[in-house]
């Protein structure tokens, strides 16, 4: 039997641990890992669509689970040092990408902590994993097949500047996995389509200028390859193409802040296949059985009021293929 006086000092005792018992709680909530090579604000519509993914596995940020957010800003140089840092909080899990030596800086820094990649480029062929339908290790992912759009960027081109046969492909040279894949595909591309491709170099504020400026003595037409340090550079490059009448095929983001036209994966659903792996390694799935998903919802995005700027006509039966025209 418990006499009163006791009964109080277990009361107290028990209620001296609840704190403890809810920080103890707190502690154990799951930790993912995030790193790009972008800033937050130029993130906002992928991170929305990884939000989504998570919830439709029952997860939601500070209730049951935790994420630790590292954005390099475009400076690559800092990004290792982000990886080995998420590693050594110990976290659950990683979602990595937008430039592929983020990918293996994060893989080079663990290889236990489940990765969940998001790239354009061919995961099979950079060596990032062993095959699409079986990853291996540590690693899965979503490819947004970059490379293979390149054709389609090229026509969408072609068929706003009938006129024009010679297009500038700009990359990045302190990408050079992905500049190398882009110049291959660029080429290939433009040889089955009877066009000519120049290539331009950039990795700072002032190739960039000089870049447009090449392109121009080189009376060429523009063609941008996706990468995140030019996602950083947006606001320059867009400027520098209304200046030089040269269009901007951008990203989803690009287009509305101005850029011309948008096509590939919607990154919004991209990015919620990837919440969706995330949401299945917290559960208990191990990457190297999550086949790595490709897309397979396209968008097409014209800025009319862009169009209108470069002096361009969009064709009506380009209009009517669009999935949104931004006037």
């Amino acid at each position: 039997m418990i006499v009163r006086r006791d009964f109080i000092t277990l009361l107290g005792g028990a209620a001296a641990a609840w704190p403890l018992a809810a920080r103890a709680q707190q502690v154990a909530l799951p930790v993912i890992g995030v790193l790009y090579g972008v800033s937050a604000a130029e993130w906002t519509i992928p991170m929305g669509g990884f939000h989504r993914g998570l919830g439709e596995m029952g997860y939601v940020e500070d209730r049951n689970v935790t994420i630790e957010y590292r954005w390099a800003d475009g400076a690559y140089d800092l990004i290792p040092a982000m990886a080995a840092d998420l590693v050594r909080r110990n976290v659950a899990v990683i979602l990595a990408g937008g430039y592929l030596p983020g990918v293996r800086a994060v893989m080079a820094a663990t290889s236990t902590i489940p990765i969940v990649f998001t790239t354009n480029a061919d995961p099979v062929a950079n060596g990032i994993v062993a095959s699409l339908n079986r990853p291996g290790g540590n690693v899965t992912g979503v490819t947004g097949l970059g490379g293979e759009l390149l054709p389609k960027h090229l026509e969408l081109l072609r068929e706003l500047m009938p006129t024009s046969t010679r297009f500038a492909l700009l990359v990045n040279p302190s990408n050079p996995v992905t500049m190398q894949e882009s110049i291959r595909d660029g080429r290939e591309a433009a040889r089955r389509l009877g066009l000519e491709i120049v290539i331009v170099r950039a990795n700072s504020e002032s190739e960039i200028e000089k870049a447009f400026l090449s392109a121009v003595q080189q009376k060429a037409a523009w063609l941008l390859e996706y990468d995140a340090y030019f996602e950083s550079r947006r606001d320059q490059i867009l400027q520098l193409s209304l200046r030089h009448k040269l269009p901007y095929l951008g990203s989803r983001q690009g287009v509305a802040a101005g850029a011309l036209i948008h096509y590939g994966a919607d990154p919004a659903d991209f990015f919620r296949q990837a919440g969706v792996y995330v949401g299945r390694i917290l559960k208990g799935a191990k990457p190297a059985d999550l086949p790595v998903v490709q897309p397979t919802k396209f968008e097409l995005v014209i800025n009319l009021k862009t169009a209108k700027a470069l002096g361009l006509t969009v064709p009506p039966s380009l209009l009517a293929t669009a999935d949104e025209v931004i006037e």
